[in-house]
Formats: C-alpha cells, sequence, structure tokens
C-alpha cells in the first residue's frame, strides 16, 4: 500500500474539480461518462507504469534515456517539464482560492503562500515515506468526506446521474473542449513517469511469481485508490450539476453557473446550500493542492534523475518547480482576478492532454515489448485496448487542436498577412506534432536484455530455491533516497 495513493492525488487536484464543475455546470450529468472511461483507463495505463518498473527495475524516465537518441531524449525531457508545470498551476491557483474561502487571504497573496506551504509538507519525509503516503492517503480520505457530505446537501437526482454514467453524450464544440480538459486532467504525463518509479522503492521477489503477485497486488491497490479518486470526481460533477440546474436560483447565482470556476463555486455553495457547504469545498481544495505539489515535486525528481542522471534535493526541486508554476499564476491572477485564473487552470488542463501522448506512447512501446518485459509483457487484449485508448486521445486531441485554430483564424478581426502568417506558423506546428507522435509509433525498440525481468527456466529454478534475500531486489538506493532523507534506512520501507 503507498503508491496507488500518491498516484490517485493527480486525478483529484484542483486542475479536475475546476473542469468537474465546468461539465456540471454547462452539461450536468452528460460529460460524466468521460469521467468513467477516463478512470476505467487510467487503471489500465497506471498498472502498465507499474509493471514495468516491477519487471525491469527501471522506471519510465530512465528507459526513455536508453532508447532514444541524445537530441529526442531532449525533446522529450523538456515536454515532460513542461506538463508538470502545467499540473502545478492548478495547484497553486486552488490553493489560492482554498485559502481565499477559509482564511479570506486576496488570491493573489495566496499565490504567493502556496510557495512556502510545501516546504513545509516536505519536512514531514524526515518521518519516512510510509508515514507521508498515510498522510496522503487521509487527504485523499478527507477530499472524499468533504464532497460526500456536499452530495448529502444537493441531492442530485441518481437516476440521471447513472444515465449520465453510462450513456455517452457529447453536444457542441464546447462540450467537446470540456471533454478534453476532462481526459487531460484524469490521465497525466507525470503520473506515468511517478508509478513506474515509486514502485522501485519495495522490495520484491525476483521470480516469475513474485513479480506476478507484486504486480497483481499494485494492480489492485490501483484500482482501490482510483475508485475513490473516481466517486469523488462523480461527486463534484452530480453537486454542480444539482445546484446549476435547480430552479430557485437567483439571477446572480445563475450568471455565476455560466462560468463556473472554483472561487465562485464557494460563494454558489454558500448562497445554495449554506456556510458549512462551502467550508468543506475549501478545506477538500486546501487538501487537493498541498497532496498534489507533494507528488509533482516526485514526479519532477524522478523526470530530472531519468532523463539527465541529474538529482537535486527536493526542496530546490520543488522551488524551481513552484516558481515556474507561480509566476504565471500571478500574473493572471493580479491581472485578470480570479475568473481569469479559472480560466488559466483549463488551458493547463487542455495542455496536459495534448501532452500525454509523448508519455503514453513510449509505455506502450515498453510494456509491448518482450525484449524488456520477458514473460510479463502485455498481452495481445491489454495491448489492442491500450493503443485503441490512446489513438483515441490522440485523434479528439488533433481533432479539437485543428478546429479550434480554424476557427480562430477565420473569426479573428487581424489583417488577411497575419492570418496566413499564424495559418503557416500553426499548421507548421500541428505537423511537428503529428510529426513528433509518429516517429515515437513507428521506431522499433531497441534489440537489448531486459534487466530484471526472468526467463521461465530462470524462475522455475529459483522458484526451487530456499526463499532467502539473494532473490530479492532490494529498493533501489537512489529511489528511497529521493524519496528520505540519507540518514533514513531502506529497512523502513519492508
Amino acid at each position: 500500500m503507498g503508491p496507488g495513493f500518491l498516484v490517485s492525488i493527480a486525478y483529484i487536484d484542483p486542475g479536475n474539480f475546476e473542469t468537474d464543475l465546468q461539465s456540471g455546470a454547462q452539461y450536468k450529468y452528460e460529460l460524466l461518462w468521460i469521467i468513467l472511461v477516463a478512470s476505467c483507463a487510467a487503471l489500465v495505463i497506471q498498472s502498465m507504469a507499474a509493471n514495468l518498473g516491477v519487471v525491469t527495475g527501471k522506471h519510465l524516465a530512465e528507459h526513455c534515456r536508453a532508447e532514444y537518441s541524445r537530441v529526442s531524449n531532449f525533446i522529450l525531457w523538456i515536454i515532460a517539464e513542461i506538463a508538470i508545470v502545467a499540473c502545478d498551476i492548478p495547484e497553486v491557483i486552488g490553493t489560492a482560492f482554498a485559502l481565499n474561502m477559509l482564511f479570506n487571504i486576496p488570491v493573489w497573496i495566496g499565490v504567493l503562500l502556496t510557495g512556502l506551504s510545501t516546504l513545509m509538507l516536505l519536512a514531514l519525509q524526515q518521518y519516512g515515506v510510509r508515514k507521508l503516503e498515510f498522510l496522503i492517503a487521509f487527504l485523499v480520505f478527507t477530499i472524499a468526506a468533504c464532497f460526500w457530505a456536499e452530495l448529502g446537501y444537493a441531492k442530485p437526482d441518481a437516476k440521471e446521474v447513472v444515465k449520465g454514467l453510462f450513456v455517452p453524450q457529447l453536444k457542441g464544440s464546447g462540450a467537446t473542449g470540456l471533454a478534453i480538459s476532462l481526459l487531460g486532467a484524469m490521465v497525466m504525463p507525470h503520473n506515468l513517469f511517478l508509478h513506474s518509479a515509486l514502485v522501485l522503492s519495495r522490495k520484491i521477489p525476483r521470480s516469475v511469481r513474485g513479480i506476478k503477485e507484486a504486480c497483481r497486488f499494485y494492480m489492485i491497490e490501483s484500482a482501490f485508490a482510483l475508485m475513490v479518486a473516481f466517486l469523488i470526481n462523480v461527486s463534484v460533477i452530480s453537486v454542480s450539476g444539482a445546484i446549476c440546474n435547480s430552479s430557485n436560483l437567483n439571477e446572480e447565482d445563475q450568471m455565476s453557473c455560466q462560468d463556473l470556476d472554483l472561487n465562485k463555486a464557494s460563494f454558489l455553495l454558500r448562497n445554495v446550500l449554506g456556510k458549512w457547504s462551502s467550508k468543506l469545498f475549501g478545506v477538500a481544495l486546501l487538501a487537493s493542492g498541498q497532496s498534489s505539489t507533494i507528488t509533482g515535486t516526485y514526479a519532477g525528481q524522478y523526470v530530472m534523475q531519468g532523463f539527465l542522471d541529474l538529482r537535486l534535493t527536493p526542496w530546490i526541486r520543488n522551488m524551481l518547480t513552484r516558481c515556474l508554476a507561480i509566476v504565471p499564476s500571478l500574473i493572471v491572477a493580479v491581472i485578470g482576478g480570479s475568473t481569469g485564473a479559472g480560466k488559466l487552470i483549463i488551458i493547463a488542463s487542455m495542455i496536459l492532454s495534448f501532452e500525454l501522448p509523448f508519455a503514453l506512447v513510449p509505455l506502450l512501446k515498453f510494456t509491448n515489448s518482450k525484449t524488456k518485459m520477458g514473460a510479463h509483457v502485455n498481452s495481445t487484449m491489454i495491448s489492442t485496448v491500450t493503443w485503441i485508448v490512446g489513438s483515441l486521445i490522440m485523434v479528439i486531441n488533433i481533432y479539437y487542436l485543428m478546429t479550434g485554430f480554424i476557427k480562430l483564424l477565420l473569426h479573428s478581426d487581424i489583417e488577411m498577412v497575419a492570418k496566413v502568417f499564424l495559418g503557416i506558423l500553426g499548421f507548421s506546428g500541428m505537423a511537428l506534432y503529428l510529426a513528433g507522435i509518429g516517429y515515437l509509433v513507428l521506431r522499433k525498440n531497441k534489440e537489448g536484455a531486459h534487466l530484471l525481468a526472468l526467463t521461465a527456466p530462470e524462475s522455475q529454478q529459483m522458484a526451487n530455491q530456499q526463499v532467502n534475500g539473494s532473490i530479492y531486489s532490494l529498493p533501489r538506493e537512489d529511489i528511497v533516497n529521493m524519496q528520505l532523507p540519507q540518514r533514513s534506512s531502506p529497512a523502513d520501507l519492508d
């Protein structure tokens, strides 16, 4: 137990809440099926990321460094870092909104305070990774309790919620944009790097049976953690849909529902459901933002170590990432206020969705490679399903990108020369995007022996041996030392 809850935080961060609130306000329960599909896809994909680490003893970023050329590797690293910053922006703004709801602190001051608050939580590392994982799990259940209590206040129609979950609907380009944002907020690129690395902090028997058991238990744990995250997301959409489609809303609340963000949601809940409802939302948002920053810091550390073989102490790494996220968040919060900050969250979620193929395609290629995974390679069914899911995500992204860009050019008031220039730049960028994905998909993996996956004869021989320390892969010291101070012992992780 542990890694699954750290990973699940990315599925219930402030970026998810923002897109959940907007989808519920604008389309009631019609987009709930996106959450169901994304959660099922997330379980399969996260399990594959965990399996890659368990079987090979290397995480995704390290495999990319070994597999691709220096230039390709550098580009993938830059894309991964942009994804982590894009993930950090909603966490910064969400925490600032939560501080505003609970203590009336201005949003721009809350943005500045988020940099310090995360360092306080990272100081808890000295008590051991197990206790930090317990804290994250506690925060997950705090978020769940808050939103399930909100459900009791809002009382959404159960039949309509079930229909929204199992009857796919997508009406209009606005719904398509929100669907992409929901998908981008659910399946995050940095999570694939994080999960494949976290599993390396555990002791796993190096036999086919031991590896299979580890993979199975990681999947069970991930399924439980992601199920809690799924129920939280459904609760947020259901509460938003029930309130904004209520018949007894006044004119001001109806205006708030038309452009609902995290900050407006607090006032809406207070007006419709009462003061305690607003405070519960603030507590959930604060817990979400703070726990998300810890997992974002770890993901950034593993990405940097894997792609560049470069390690930084967690607080330095956190400050670098946090500063890159605070600058745009602060500018938007000062100039555009809470409305501008809310729109920045949607943009960040869409950036994550567009960047997902550059983490997902390498993961699919590596876990489908018998050379790397040995007897634990993906089955044909899993391989087919994951490639279909990945292809759908890429096709939707490309379609939305092209149609949105063409509409922007056609309806803008700029000169024709500028339109032509922007069109050339835009379509060149799309061509590069497609070429990058095509390169990753069509490129053949390098031939080379997998590190720790065992062939069947080897595993049978080891299974007959007496179980002792020699057939265990101890937690990797470099992974452990990124999570714990140097004075801590890896034995704490047994």
